[in-house]
C-alpha cells in the first residue's frame, strides 16, 4: 500500500514541479491580507482549479505526533508547513475581535466556522513563493472538507492520517510544557470527542475516495518512519 502511495505523491510532484508559473504569489494576494476572516464568504470561489499545486492533507488526533513528522517532511521533502491550529492560534495572539471568538470556540471544545479557517489557510497559501503544501489538522469536519473543497475547487492530491492509541494521545498531551490555552485535560477529552465524532467521516471519505494513507505513530522526534514519507525516491525533491 505504501509503494502506491509513495508513487501517487511521486507522480504529482512531477507532474506540478515541471511545469511553469505554479507559484501561489501569482494569485491575487491582496484580497486576504486585509480584513477579517469573517469578511468572507464561504460559497465564493476564490481558487482557480487550473493552477498548479501539490495539495497535502495530514489528519491525527491531538497528540498523535502529526505535528513533528510534519516539520521534518518539509527539512526532507520541502514542502511548505502550514498547521491550521498554529493559524488559529496567531489569529487569536492578535486580541483581535474574531481571535477572541475562536479562543471561546476553542474552550469550548468546538469547531471553529469554516469559512474562518479556510480564509486563514489560503492567505497563507496564495502568499508562498511554494506550491507543495502540507496542510496539518485541517479538515477536521465534513464541513471544513465540503467547504474546502467548494471555496477551492480542490481536492488535495494526497492525505495522510496518523493512527494513535487514545491513551497515548491524552498522555502525549498531558505532557508537552507548550504553554497552548487548550492543553487541559477537560479541554483533552472534549478535543478527542470532537475528533472521534467529526473527523473520522472525513477518513472515510478519502479512503473511499483512494487518496489516504494510515501513518503509523513516529518513532521519535528526528525520526521519518519509512511509510510517513511522502516520497522515498530521491528524486522526489
Amino acid at each position: 500500500m505504501w509503494k502506491r502511495a509513495t508513487a501517487t505523491l511521486k507522480s504529482s510532484l512531477s507532474l506540478h514541479i515541471t511545469k511553469e508559473g505554479s507559484k501561489y504569489n501569482t494569485f491575487h494576494c491582496h484580497r486576504f491580507i486585509s480584513g477579517s476572516p469573517l469578511h468572507f464568504q464561504e460559497n465564493d470561489v476564490i481558487y482557480p482549479k487550473h493552477v498548479d499545486s501539490v495539495i497535502t492533507f495530514v489528519l491525527g488526533g491531538p497528540g498523535s505526533g502529526k505535528g513533528t513528522q510534519c516539520a521534518r517532511i518539509v527539512e526532507t521533502y520541502g514542502f511548505k508547513h502550514l498547521s491550521a491550529g498554529d493559524l488559529l492560534r496567531k489569529e487569536v495572539l492578535s486580541a483581535s475581535e474574531y481571535g477572541t471568538m475562536i479562543l471561546d470556540t476553542i474552550r469550548e471544545g468546538r469547531i471553529v466556522p469554516s469559512a474562518v479557517t479556510v480564509k486563514l489557510i489560503l492567505r497563507e497559501m496564495e502568499c508562498s513563493d511554494n506550491h507543495k503544501f502540507l496542510i496539518d489538522g485541517f479538515p477536521r469536519s465534513e464541513e471544513n472538507r465540503i467547504a474546502f473543497e467548494r471555496i477551492t475547487g480542490s481536492e488535495p492530491d494526497f492525505v495522510l492520517f496518523f493512527d494513535c492509541p487514545e491513551e497515548e494521545m491524552v498522555k502525549r498531551v498531558l505532557s508537552r510544557n507548550q504553554g497552548r490555552i487548550d492543553d487541559n485535560i477537560e479541554t483533552i477529552k472534549k478535543r478527542l470527542k470532537v475528533f472521534e465524532a467529526l473527523n473520522l467521516p472525513v477518513v472515510d471519505h478519502y479512503e473511499k475516495r483512494g487518496k489516504l494513507h494510515r501513518g503509523c505513530t513516529p518513532v521519535g522526534p528526528g525520526q521519518i518512519r519509512s511509510e510517513n514519507r511522502p516520497g522515498k525516491d530521491d528524486n522526489v525533491k
